[in-house]
């Protein structure tokens, strides 16, 4: 792999998903065999969020993962760098609030959302752990907090065949249906840099979540985080929350959908 193509600076990240944006959507579902739907259909019921609560999903580009809370009747925001993807998005579904925002910097007051969520964006972030502390500070105490991201497969012969499809398969695809085929070379380098299901729930920790859990998905190319905030969160009891945790990563299966 190359590792220079990955040292782009968050300016070049968000050009880069300006570009793909009118097609992003409809590329995603050709390139994962149209199992986003699916994907996202599980964090929607791990966040088991409610009419009367606040959302905030982060990285949500055009708005499609924002869509089933806004159908639902719930409050979400919908929020992310790239000012292309907020265009589409704010065009195709107007009555969806849209924010630009860096995870890492974002523009809400503590303890404003009931909720937050990323789905397939964190490891876009240029510094992710800085965007977990992030996620915390804007979640109310007792809040959680849902991550859908590729992880790595738990089976070596489907982690081998996976990592063929990712390397070789996704960018000669993308070439005849994306509108920047490069782009789709970066994401499937940084799919295959990302570090698996039990370092992502280790920085969860790290970073002040508690309770954090994950459910793989698809032999774990995709892995779904569920972490909580403290219901009495200060910066002294954060500390000692990370402090705390040194014992291993709960992996849950089945019980963090309802």
């Amino acid at each position: 792999m190359n590792r220079a193509s990955l040292d782009k600076r968050p300016d070049e990240v968000a050009t880069m998903f300006d570009d793909v944006a009118p097609k992003y959507d409809v590329v995603n579902d050709v390139l994962s065999l149209w199992q986003t739907r699916r994907w996202r259909k599980v964090v929607v019921d791990a966040m088991e969020a409610s009419k009367g609560q606040r959302v905030l999903d982060l990285a949500a580009g055009t708005g499609t993962s924002s869509e089933p809370y806004a159908d639902a009747g719930i409050d979400v925001v919908a929020c992310d760098f790239s000012l292309g993807m907020l265009k589409v998005g704010k065009r195709r579904r107007p009555d969806i609030n849209f924010v630009a925002g860096d995870a890492t910097n974002l523009p809400f007051a503590d303890n404003s959302f009931d909720a937050t969520t990323i789905s397939f964006g964190l490891r876009n972030v240029n510094e992710p752990k800085k965007a977990l502390q992030e996620m915390l500070r804007v979640t109310k105490p007792g809040g959680r907090l849902v991550i859908a991201e590729f992880s790595q497969p738990v089976v070596p012969l489907w982690r081998t065949m996976y990592t063929e499809y990712l390397m070789r398969a996704l960018p000669a695809i993308a070439t005849k249906v994306a509108s920047n085929p490069d782009a789709y070379v970066y994401l499937a380098e940084s799919i295959r840099a990302w570090p698996d299901q039990d370092h992502l729930a280790a920085w969860l920790q790290e970073s002040g979540w508690e309770k954090v859990t994950y459910r793989n998905l698809t032999g774990g190319i995709v892995a779904v985080h569920r972490a909580f905030k403290a219901e009495e969160s200060t910066p002294d009891n954060a500390a000692a929350a990370i402090a705390a945790h040194k014992g291993p990563v709960a992996k849950l299966r089945r019980n963090i959908v309802r």
